[in-house]
C-alpha cells in the first residue's frame, strides 16, 4: 500500500499480551493474598467484567480512575471472594506497570514498519505504565509518536482522541499527513477499528483468535498473525 506514511498501533494485546499478564497476576495475587486459587475459568469473568467497564469509558460514561474503584470488587462479587477490589487493584496495577509480554512477531512487525513509515503509538490508558511497558520490551525505540488516552485527556475510539493526535502528527510539518494516509493496528474493534474507521483511516484488524467472527466489512486487513502486517503495507 504504497500511499501509507504513518502507522499508528496499539500496544494492549496487539504489541503486548496484557490477557497472559492477567491471567499471571490473577495466579500470582490469589496466592500473595491467600484467596481460594486461581483457576482458568475465572479469567473468563475478569475478560467479561473488564470489557464492560472499558466498554463505558470508550463511551465517554466512565473513567479510568472510576473503572480502578470498582474493577475487582464486580470480579470477585462473580466469583464468590471477599476481598478488598481496591486493595487487588493496586497489586494489579504495580504488576502491570512492570509486564512485557510480547505478542509473537511484535518486534519483528515494528522493526520493519519502522524502515517504512512513521510509527505512532494508538493506546488507552496510564501514559507512564504503557511507555515504561515498551521501554521494558525495547519497543519504545521504534515509535516517533505516543498517543496515549490519559495524555490525550480523551480515549479511542473518540474523534478527538485522533484529532489530538494528527494535530501533534502534523505540527511543524509542511505536507500534511491526512488520515487517509495511515493505518490503525490493534485488536480491538469497539476501539481500534471503530475509531479508525470513522476518522477515515486505513485499518488492520489483529484478530487474535482466527475463529472468531469476520468483522466490519469496511476494516481494509484482516491478520491472525502480526507476520501477515507483511503481506499489506
Amino acid at each position: 500500500m504504497t500511499n501509507i506514511k504513518a502507522v499508528f498501533v496499539d500496544i494492549d494485546n496487539t504489541l503486548l499480551s496484557f490477557d497472559e499478564y492477567v491471567r499471571q497476576t490473577m495466579k500470582n495475587g490469589f496466592e500473595h493474598f491467600n484467596l481460594k486459587p486461581y483457576e482458568p475459568y475465572m479469567y473468563d469473568i475478569f475478560e467479561k467484567e473488564n470489557n464492560a467497564l472499558w466498554r463505558k469509558i470508550e463511551q465517554g460514561v466512565l473513567t479510568f480512575p472510576e473503572l480502578q474503584k470498582i474493577r475487582w470488587n464486580l470480579v470477585f462479587e462473580k466469583l464468590g471472594i471477599s476481598f478488598d477490589g481496591p486493595v487487588f487493584e493496586r497489586y494489579f496495577r504495580e504488576a502491570l506497570h512492570e509486564s512485557a509480554i510480547e505478542e509473537p512477531g511484535a518486534q519483528e512487525m515494528l522493526a520493519y514498519l519502522k524502515q517504512k513509515y512513521i510509527l505512532c503509538v494508538a493506546s488507552n490508558g496510564p501514559y507512564e505504565q504503557q511507555v515504561h511497558r515498551l521501554e521494558l520490551a525495547d519497543m519504545r525505540k521504534y515509535f516517533d509518536y505516543v498517543f496515549v488516552s490519559e495524555r490525550m485527556g480523551v480515549s479511542k475510539p473518540a474523534r478527538e482522541f485522533f484529532e489530538k493526535a494528527f494535530s501533534q502528527l502534523n505540527e511543524n510539518r509542511t505536507d500534511k499527513i491526512s488520515p487517509e494516509e495511515t493505518m490503525i493496528i490493534g485488536d480491538s474493534l469497539t476501539s481500534d477499528m471503530a475509531g479508525g474507521l470513522q476518522y477515515g483511516m486505513k485499518t488492520c484488524y489483529y484478530r487474535r483468535n482466527s475463529g472468531s467472527a469476520m468483522p466490519d466489512e469496511r476494516i481494509n486487513f484482516v491478520i491472525d498473525h502480526l507476520d501477515q502486517v507483511f503481506r499489506y503495507i
